[in-house]
C-alpha cells in the first residue's frame, strides 16, 4: 500500500512501474521542493529511496497494450468498432489544436487537415480501415506530434489512440488497469495522481473508494472530452468522487491531450460538504506540453501535495 499512488498515461507499453518510478519521483519531488516543502520531498526522493520516506508507488498497465505477434510497439489494426471511434478521437484533437494552439503554423495545419478530413468522410469509395489511416496522418501532420518526424509522429498517434480506444471499449484492459490502481490504495493512502489516459483511470478508481481521499490530482487530463470519453466514463453520469475531499487538475493550454484545461464546468455535481475542486490551473511546459515530467516539477503540482503531506 502506498501514501501516495502514481498513475502514468499513453505509451509506457515498454517501461514498468520500476523505471517509471525512477523517472517521475524525482521530478515529484522537485515540485514539491519549489513549492516550499523541502521537508516532505526530501522523504520522497533524495537521490533515490530514504529511510522514512513517503511510500510513493506506479501503478503500471501500459504492458497490457502489447499486442503479440505485432512488431515492436504497433498496437496492430483496429476493429470495426475501434475504427470510428479512433476517427472521432484524432478529429478532437485536431479541434483542439486548431482552437487552442499558442503556435499559428499548428493552428493552421491542424485547420486544415480538419477540412481535409471531413471532406474525406462518407466518399463511396473508402475501404475499410482507410479513413482512420487518413485521420492518424493528418494528426500527425502538426508540429505537436511530429517533432521528430512525420515516421515517428504516426506511429506515436496510433499507439495514442489505439490505447485511449481500447481502454474505454474493451472492459479486460479497463478491469486490469482500474485494478493496477486499486492495489496500492490502502487506509494511508493521501494522493492519487494521474496523468493524461491515467487520469482517467484513476477517476474511475477513486469514484469505487469507500475511504476518504485528501488529494486526487489530474494532470494533463482527456477527462473533459465530451463527445468521447466523459460519454463513456464509468460511473454514468460523471460528477465529483464522493470520498475526494480535494480535487485538482492541473494543463498545459497546448496539450490537447488535455481536452478541456479546466474540468470544473463538467465534474462540479455532488461536490459533498468541505470538498474542493481547483479544476483549472494551467501550467506552461514549453516544447513537450504533454510531458509529465514537466507537469510534476511545477508548484501548481507541488503544493497540493506538499498540504496533503503534511497533515
Amino acid at each position: 500500500m502506498a501514501t501516495v499512488v502514481l498513475v502514468h498515461g499513453i505509451d509506457q507499453q515498454q517501461e514498468s512501474a520500476d523505471t517509471l518510478e525512477n523517472d517521475w519521483l524525482p521530478a515529484l519531488a522537485g515540485g514539491v521542493r519549489t513549492a516550499g516543502f523541502s521537508h516532505i520531498a526530501d522523504r520522497i526522493w533524495r537521490k533515490g529511496p530514504v529511510s522514512e520516506g513517503i511510500e510513493t508507488r506506479m501503478a503500471f498497465y501500459g504492458h497490457l497494450f502489447l499486442q503479440l505477434g505485432q512488431m515492436g510497439d504497433d498496437p496492430g489494426d483496429f476493429t470495426a468498432v475501434e475504427e470510428p471511434f479512433a476517427e472521432r478521437l484524432a478529429e478532437e484533437w485536431l479541434i483542439r489544436a486548431a482552437s487552442r494552439s499558442s503556435r499559428p503554423r499548428d493552428q493552421a495545419t491542424a485547420a486544415r487537415e480538419i477540412a481535409y478530413l471531413r471532406h474525406e468522410i462518407g466518399r463511396q469509395e473508402m475501404g475499410f480501415g482507410e479513413l482512420v489511416r487518413k485521420a492518424i496522418r493528418s494528426t500527425a501532420r502538426v508540429n505537436w506530434f511530429a517533432p521528430y518526424g512525420m515516421g515517428f509522429a504516426e506511429r506515436f498517434v496510433k499507439r495514442a489512440l489505439a490505447q485511449v480506444t481500447r481502454y474505454l471499449n474493451e472492459t479486460s484492459i479497463r478491469h486490469a488497469a482500474r485494478q493496477s490502481v486499486l492495489s496500492l490504495i490502502g487506509p494511508d493512502t493521501k494522493v492519487v495522481l494521474g496523468h493524461s489516459l491515467g487520469s482517467v483511470v484513476a477517476y474511475e478508481v477513486v469514484q469505487q473508494l469507500d475511504q476518504s481521499l485528501p488529494l486526487f490530482l489530474t494532470l494533463g487530463s482527456p477527462l473533459g472530452l465530451d463527445t468521447i470519453i466523459y460519454q463513456k466514463l464509468e460511473p454514468q453520469p460523471p460528477g465529483f468522487p464522493l470520498k475526494v475531499r480535494r480535487w485538482v487538475n492541473v494543463a498545459d493550454r497546448d496539450d490537447f491531450i488535455a481536452a478541456e484545461p479546466d474540468l470544473t464546468t463538467m465534474f462540479s455535481g455532488g461536490i459533498p460538504p468541505g470538498a474542493t475542486f481547483q479544476g483549472g490551473y494551467t501550467v506552461d511546459n514549453g516544447a513537450e506540453p504533454h510531458k509529465a515530467g514537466f507537469y510534476l516539477t511545477k508548484s501548481e503540482v507541488g503544493l497540493p501535495i506538499g498540504q496533503a503531506l503534511a497533515g
